[in-house]
């Protein structure tokens, strides 16, 4: 796919003298002539004259809008190649020595399996109520009160 490369300047707004060209209008057509030429030799091809806004500054706070002619110029460029791969050495190398087979270790239940794998109680487990309860008969303190 051809790429271009585009350059943009602006239009004479004055004639150019030359031999033989006496009214404004050759003048003029003069100066657009020794631009084109000029860039046309550096490999510069004519596209169009487009003419823009711009804005200006007129006194401390004001702005106004002119309008600038510009010749627009284009030339092919050559797209860049992507670079070529390095080459790798054509030798293999050596390698000290191979790395010994690690057996994948056995899965093993967790050894506290009180939740299961959707988080709840395990059903074979016993109920943790009394989990600091001793497991003598409580020793009854006398509060002065028979218990009958």
């Amino acid at each position: 796919m051809t790429t271009y490369a585009y350059k943009v300047v602006p239009a004479p707004k004055k004639g150019q003298r030359a031999k033989g060209v006496k009214t404004r209008e050759g003048r003029f057509a003069n100066a657009l002539e020794v631009v084109m030429n000029e860039l046309g030799a550096q490999g510069w091809e004519y596209q169009r004259t487009d003419t823009l806004p711009c804005e200006e500054r007129a006194g401390l706070t004001g702005r106004t809008t002119t309008f600038q002619n510009m010749l627009v110029f284009r030339r092919a460029i050559e797209a860049e190649a992507a670079p070529a791969p390095r080459e790798l050495d054509p030798a293999p190398v050596a390698l000290a020595a191979p790395a010994p087979a690690i057996a994948k270790p056995e899965e093993r239940a967790p050894e506290d399996a009180t939740e299961t794998e959707s988080g709840s109680a395990a059903q074979d487990d016993p109920p943790k109520d009394n989990v600091n309860a001793d497991p003598t008969p409580e020793k009854q303190q006398s509060t002065g009160v028979a218990a009958e």
